[in-house]
């Protein structure tokens, strides 16, 4: 145990995210103006460091886009903040794009008590990674992305190991260079933001590199696969109030139609809004613009512009 221990210890040391920030060690007696400044100045470096990571980006939207379409899932493992962003960004996915709930899922080691309150050791079993696999019946054509930060979570790299063993595409996001990784994937998103504000506290340019990570693989993936009408959500589930008004507002905003005609429009589509966005488009009927929309794939202006070629 001892020995384990002095390994750890070491592998820590080495990594950029448990360095000193030589910009903020005057910060403890900074007043608030000045923290806010500092925290700000390192917050900017992170946008440039994801942009120097848009081909890797680039190349797991397409394999998440290729998943999803064949009927398998997009799966997040992590733990701590890394895992909290998976869990996040997997909820938001249905309300926002109209996803089925099953289609990108959010693990977390410790479980969902760990969203809320740290649950110590969790993350420190590579095994417990490969158990949370099986609880999923993780297997073809699901797709697996590990978050961790440090780049060394056991818990991650166990769920790894078991997808590829499974035959699935594997994603890694990491805010450490990968010279300092040993692991295999298929595609590693390796964004080095350097030293943290605060010496180890992940939760702050880590994190923030991660969230614009995530975003960017399901938005794309989304967008890859028709939910998106010009830069508009459309494909959004009106699971409450202010989603059925921004329903109307997107449709007022692509036609002429009021809002009376909107809503009655979004009634007659079935509460569809691609349905009622084309059926008030090209002044067709919901049968028609269904067709459409499935033999385009869902693309709106794909479909729009294939009726206009046939009605010239």
């Amino acid at each position: 145990m001892a020995k384990q221990n002095q390994d750890l210890f070491n592998q820590l040391k080495k990594l950029d995210t448990e360095q000193r920030n030589p910009a903020t060690q005057e910060i403890d007696l900074a007043d608030a103006r000045e923290i806010a400044r500092l925290i700000n100045e390192e917050d900017k470096k992170v946008a440039d460091q994801v942009e120097l990571r848009l081909d890797q980006i680039a190349e797991a939207i397409e394999i998440v886009k290729e998943a999803l379409q064949d009927g398998g899932r997009l799966i997040y493992a992590g733990a701590g903040t890394s895992g909290r962003l998976g869990v996040l960004d997997a909820a938001e996915c249905p309300p926002t794009f109209g996803s089925d709930p099953e289609q990108v899922v959010g693990l977390i080691a410790g479980g969902k008590e760990a969203m809320f309150v740290a649950q110590e050791g969790a993350e420190d079993h590579e095994s417990n990674g490969v158990d949370a696999m099986d609880e999923i019946n993780l297997s073809l054509p699901d797709v697996l992305c590990g978050l961790a930060a440090s780049g060394r979570t056991p818990y991650v790299h166990g769920a790894i190991k078991e997808a590829r063993k499974r035959g699935c595409k594997t994603i890694f996001v990491t805010t450490v260079p990968r010279d300092q990784l040993d692991l295999e994937v298929d595609v590693l998103i390796d964004v080095p933001v350097g030293p943290e504000v605060i010496m180890g506290s992940t939760r702050m340019k880590s994190a923030t590199a991660q969230k614009m990570v995530l975003n960017m693989i399901t938005t794309g993936a989304m967008i890859r696969q028709g939910k998106v009408y010009e830069n508009v959500m459309v494909d959004l589930m009106l699971s409450n109030k202010k989603l059925h008004e921004r329903a109307k507002r997107i449709i007022m905003n692509f036609t002429d139609l009021n809002y009376q005609q909107a809503s009655d429009k979004l009634e007659q589509a079935g509460g569809h809004v691609k349905t009622a966005l084309l059926m008030a488009l090209g002044n067709i009927s919901r049968e028609k613009a269904q067709k459409l929309l499935q033999i385009h794939n869902g693309f709106i202006r794909k479909a729009f512009i294939s009726l206009k070629e046939n009605q010239q």
